[in-house]
Parts: structure tokens; C-alpha cells; sequence
């Protein structure tokens, strides 16, 4: 059920990922007229926001239906928007942010995935599990990796095609495969009603918070990493979109070790290194260090402090949360990470169009990535001790 699971995030992520290393494609060749700075950091971002509002409402879904149904539904749904792109938004830009909007809803596949694999372990072993799945997120990479050579070498519908015929088979694979965990809980109440209580529980808005900027991170680096490195470094788009991938790959690794770390030490110590280990990297390439040293290791350190805190944050939820509530604090949670994926890159566009450096934005990420750390080690470490004696 986990491996199901895990690629089941992987598919839909990959799919979720398939425009943002197309935007500085579209930019330099000019396909969809002249874009700037801020355009392509909107089309990248799109998806990011509707896949993270929608967590809201397919966590509470799939705490009512389980993962068993909303697996495959997500999966089999997302081949709309992905079909419409290929067949008939690649020349135009605004049918390129509609089809964005919609392919938003693969995004929504991490709300399904973390109540129904939290179902099938015991809390002391939550923080792994949640992490291994938490790597399917590792489909950012894949889609790194493979968007622009099959779009530049075999065809500009090939990436979008391919993607389509897996999520096809994952849908009909899953409906087969996938079974919910003995004794779920269903919940009785209303979708609101719950939505409205799980809100109110201490729990969910910290750890909103630390998603939005753990999870976040990672999600603003992997959609607007490739635009970054061709401006500020001068990369070619197939060399940013495979430096993107290596970032990716190292947050997809450090996600379970954080849940399994978590497991062993408890997530506040982890969070608290996480954080104040962005806090040092952003810091560092404020300063647009050389990619040949100093430049590359800290991207890469804080790649992996973000994947780490990722997994962390959820091993977090998954001891201070009752089995029946997870999945709606699953989808709140998960969509305050998206939204920390969402308004980053407009920021760091719109700061690059005034001042011509990215700086200014990094200089926020550290910023913001110190105030979590002081919450950490506060708020967030007193809900935890409570939550442990209660």
C-alpha cells in the first residue's frame, strides 16, 4: 500500500511539474510573444495554487472516502488538463494558464496520500512511512529531467502525451491494488463541520506554517529554480532544468530521513536544525556565490534541510493529531506548503524586474526561515510536550 501510494504521488506530481520547465523555454524562443520576468513566474505558479487550495477539500474527501476511491479519481482526472495542454494551449499563453489552473488538481494527490498511508502504520512509525511517501515527490524530477528533451527532441506533445498514459495506468492499477487500512474511522459529521474543527486545533496552523515554509521552499525552488539559474548564473535551459532535478532529488532523499529522524529524536530538534540551517544557506546565496563552490553547496544543503523539514513537519502531525482528523489537517496543512510554493516565485520575479537581482528575495527566505526557528523552539515545541502527555 505504501509503494502504491508513493507512486501514485510520483505520477501526479510529475504531472503537476510539467509546465515550470517550459517557462524559460517559452521565454527565450518567444512561442507565446514577448514574456517577462513575471509572466513566467505566474505560469509556473498556477498550478502550485490550485494544487494547494484543492488539499483542503480532497483531505477532508478522503478522510469520508478514503484513498482506495480518491486515488484513482485524482489520477484519472488530471489526463483532462494535461491532454487539453498538449492538443490545445502550447500556443497561447493564456490557454496555457487555464490548462494550469486545472492540471493544479494532480497537486491534490499528497491530501489523499498522507491520511491513507498514515492508516496502515502504528504512531511510532508514522514519521518514516509519511517520509517514504513524502518521496514521491521526487516526480518534480522526473519531469526535470524529461519535459524539454522529449518536447525539443521528439515533439512538443511527447512529454504531455507519455504523462498521460502513466497516469492512465496508475488510475486503473490503483482501483485493482489499493485496499484502506483495516478499521479506518469514517467520519459522520459534515465536510464543513470538520473542515471548521480542524482548523480551530492548535496543531494545524503551526504546522501550516512550518509546511508553508519547509515544504514550500522546496516547492518555490523546484518551479522557479530553472528561471533563476538562467538569469542569474547564465545556464543554458536543459543545464537548469538538470541542476533542478539534482536539487529535487537531494529534498526527495531527506524526506524520509527526516520522518525517520523524527521518529528516533522527535520533530522539534529536526525542524530546529532544518531551519536554522535555510537560514545560513539563504543567507549565503543572497550573495550570488559561483555555482563552482560555495554556490551549489548551500542550494544543495538547503535542498536538503527542506526535504528533511518536509518530513519532519508530518511525523509532527502524525503524533499530535487523532487517525480519524489527519487527512483534514493533511489538506490544510498542504495547502499552506503550496501557497509558500506559490508566492515565492512571484516575489523573486517581481524583485528581479525592479532591481535586476534575486538577493532582496533570498534575503526574505532567511529571514522568514529564522522567525520559524524562534517559533519551533516556542510555540510549536509546547503543542508538541502537550500533545505527548495528553
Amino acid at each position: 500500500m505504501l509503494a502504491m501510494a508513493t507512486l501514485g504521488f510520483a505520477v501526479n506530481f510529475w504531472a503537476w511539474a510539467l509546465i515550470s520547465p517550459l517557462g524559460p523555454m517559452f521565454r527565450e524562443t518567444g512561442s507565446l510573444g514577448e514574456l517577462n520576468e513575471s509572466d513566467v513566474a505566474l505560469l509556473v505558479a498556477v498550478p502550485v495554487l490550485v494544487g494547494s487550495l484543492g488539499r483542503i477539500v480532497v483531505g477532508a474527501l478522503t478522510d469520508r472516502y478514503g484513498g482506495r476511491v480518491m486515488f484513482p479519481l485524482i489520477s484519472a482526472i488530471t489526463i483532462v488538463p494535461v491532454l487539453f495542454i498538449a492538443f490545445v494551449a502550447l500556443d497561447s499563453y493564456a490557454l496555457l494558464i487555464v490548462g494550469g489552473f486545472f492540471l493544479g488538481i494532480a497537486g491534490t494527490a499528497f491530501a489523499v496520500g498522507v491520511p491513507f498511508v498514515n492508516a496502515w502504520f502504528p504512531p511510532e512509525r508514522r514519521g518514516l512511512a509519511i517520509g517514504v511517501f513524502g518521496a514521491g515527490m521526487g516526480g518534480t524530477a522526473i519531469s526535470a529531467l524529461t519535459t524539454v528533451k522529449l518536447y525539443t527532441n521528439v515533439g512538443e506533445t511527447a512529454p504531455f502525451l507519455i504523462t498521460a498514459a502513466v497516469l492512465a495506468a496508475y488510475a486503473v492499477a490503483s482501483w485493482l491494488v489499493l485496499r484502506d487500512a483495516p478499521g479506518r474511522v469514517v467520519p459522520t459529521t459534515s465536510l464543513a463541520s470538520r473542515l471548521v474543527a480542524n482548523a480551530k486545533l492548535p496543531i494545524t496552523w503551526q504546522a501550516c506554517i512550518l509546511y508553508a515554509v519547509a515544504f514550500g521552499g522546496y516547492v518555490a525552488f523546484s518551479v522557479y529554480l530553472p528561471a533563476y539559474l538562467k538569469t542569474a548564473h547564465g545556464l543554458t535551459p536543459a543545464d537548469a532544468a538538470n541542476r533542478m532535478a539534482g536539487f529535487v532529488v537531494v529534498a526527495v532523499i531527506m524526506r524520509p530521513v527526516g520522518g525517520w529522524l523524527s521518529d528516533r529524536f522527535g520533530p522539534i530538534p529536526v525542524l530546529a536544525s532544518v531551519f536554522g540551517l535555510v537560514t545560513v544557506c539563504a543567507a549565503i546565496s543572497a550573495g550570488t556565490p559561483p555555482l563552482e563552490g560555495i554556490g551549489t553547496v548551500a542550494f544543495l544543503l538547503m535542498a536538503g534541510a527542506l526535504g528533511a523539514g518536509s518530513g519532519a513537519t508530518f511525523a509532527l502531525i502524525a503524533r499530535a493529531t487523532d487517525p480519524s482528523r489527519v487527512g483534514g489537517v493533511t489538506g490544510l496543512v498542504g495547502a499552506a506548503g503550496g501557497l509558500g510554493g506559490f508566492v515565492p516565485p512571484l516575489i523573486m520575479g517581481y524583485v528581479y524586474g525592479q532591481t535586476d537581482s534575486y538577493a532582496i528575495g533570498l534575503w526574505l527566505l532567511a529571514a522568514t526561515a529564522a522567525l520559524t526557528l524562534l517559533l519551533t523552539l516556542t510555540v510549536v515545541r509546547r503543542t508538541a510536550t502537550a500533545s505527548e502527555t495528553a
